[in-house]
């Protein structure tokens, strides 16, 4: 059984419910165990032992927000088992794959151990507080599925 841990912030909702939907895909999978957590609640700690690990952030000025930041900074300082990590955010306007770029980097930087499971995903919001644009929620499902296709394969 492969155990995923999602991880996200979130301040409108938007990228929750990318999490959610990114869960539904994994879960028409057999042999896939998920959990999700909001950043503030969730111990860097409690990522131990899992599989793999994904990371969400909304698009804050061209980047991650700082909580995200933070957790994967502490990322680095703990004994992983997990081998993959992907990562996703929401954006408005024309700042696509800007948060998810620059997680990867910092990822690639702080924890380089872990291995990039499969591209990131980016999914655009209307305005600031959303909502999704139409469209984009269908693949979130499909992101988690390919997901769940690698860590089978």
């Amino acid at each position: 059984m492969m155990k995923v841990f999602i991880v996200y912030d979130t301040k409108y909702g938007n990228t929750k419910l990318v999490a959610e939907k990114i869960i539904e895909g994994m879960k028409e999978a057999e042999g896939i165990e998920t959990e999700i957590g909001d950043v503030e609640e969730t111990n860097p700690e409690q990522i131990i032992g899992f599989d793999a690990i994904l990371i969400g952030s909304p698009n804050h000025f061209g980047g991650p927000v700082g909580g995200i930041k933070r957790f994967i900074d502490k990322l680095g300082e703990l004994d992983l088992v997990a081998k993959w990590v992907t990562v996703f955010d929401t954006y408005e306007g024309e700042d696509f794959e800007k948060a998810v770029k620059k997680m990867e980097k910092r990822i690639s930087e702080k924890v380089p151990e872990l291995k990039l499971i499969t591209p990131s995903l980016s999914i655009k919001v209307d305005g600031t507080k959303g909502p999704i644009t139409d469209g984009e929620l269908p693949k979130c499902k499909e992101f988690g599925k390919k997901i769940a296709d690698q860590l089978k394969a």
